[in-house]
């Protein structure tokens, strides 16, 4: 039997990177899947290639209208809806000093604000259904300080913190609520020209596993965490970061 053979899945930013292998390794683990996103055409060739068990839906995370429209559309074509994957995000980067307001608050609304309407929106939803897996994507940067995404930190710490609230709340009825924090991941986040300068190989030289991390490493992880099989996981922290929270290596020394 597939993992989540029997299951409803809607999952945020689902047309590309994370987003885009989570939806597909649910659909082929048995799911049917909501691929929701603001980038339509993707979104919509992402469902298309996917096949019956997929439709896209339109979902700008910061509007609660939106939310409302998708999980009505989720449970209208579906039937029920069982796992909510928050993936939607955005970075802006620059120096605290030099942040502007618009900058921050751009931040915030996709990446805290979409999260908290992503998890009020599906509460009544996954309870009519017996329970269900709420799995929010943070970062490693919701463990850590990091320098010059100084409202990417802030939103991605949020999301650890209202993801255990959730969870104290939300256990009585059945529904589990977890985060994962990846560390660097190969997506279009990191290939924007904002991250030009950085070289890539000396970002991740000092971790344990010295790369960057792939998408369907992260799926993997999600794909448990929607399952049955992590049914006793709930209000927690899952890096995926190639041992970066671990520490870091001194190339100094001999092995």
């Amino acid at each position: 039997m597939k993992r989540l053979e029997g299951k409803v899945a809607l999952i945020s930013g689902g047309a590309r990177g994370q987003g885009e292998a989570e939806a597909r390794l649910f659909a082929a683990e048995g799911a049917r899947v909501v691929v929701a996103d603001v980038l339509d055409e993707a979104g919509e060739k992402v469902a298309a290639e996917i096949g019956a068990s997929a439709i896209y839906c339109h979902l700008d995370v910061g509007n609660e209208t939106d939310w409302a429209k998708v999980v009505k559309k989720t449970t209208d074509t579906f039937g029920k809806l069982d796992v909510l994957v928050n993936n939607a995000g955005i970075v802006r980067t620059g120096a605290l000093e030099h942040t502007a307001l618009d900058d921050y608050m751009d931040v915030v609304r996709i990446n805290q604000v979409g999260v908290f309407l992503g998890m009020r929106s599906v509460v009544s939803a996954m309870r009519e259904a017996g329970g269900g897996s709420i799995i929010n994507i943070s970062s490693n940067a919701g463990l850590e300080g990091v320098e010059g995404v100084v409202g990417y930190v802030a939103s991605k710490w949020a999301v650890r913190g209202m993801t255990k609230t959730a969870a104290l709340e939300l256990g009585q009825h059945g529904i589990r609520v977890n985060s994962v924090h990846p560390g660097g991941v190969d997506t279009p986040m990191l290939q924007g020209s904002e991250f030009d300068q950085v070289d890539q190989a000396a970002a991740y030289a000092s971790q344990p596993l010295p790369r960057i991390g792939q998408p369907i490493e992260i799926a993997r992880l999600v794909l448990f965490l929607a399952s049955d099989e992590s049914s006793f996981c709930t209000g927690s922290e899952f890096a995926a970061d190639g041992g970066r929270m671990a520490g870091h290596r001194d190339p100094g020394m001999t092995r």
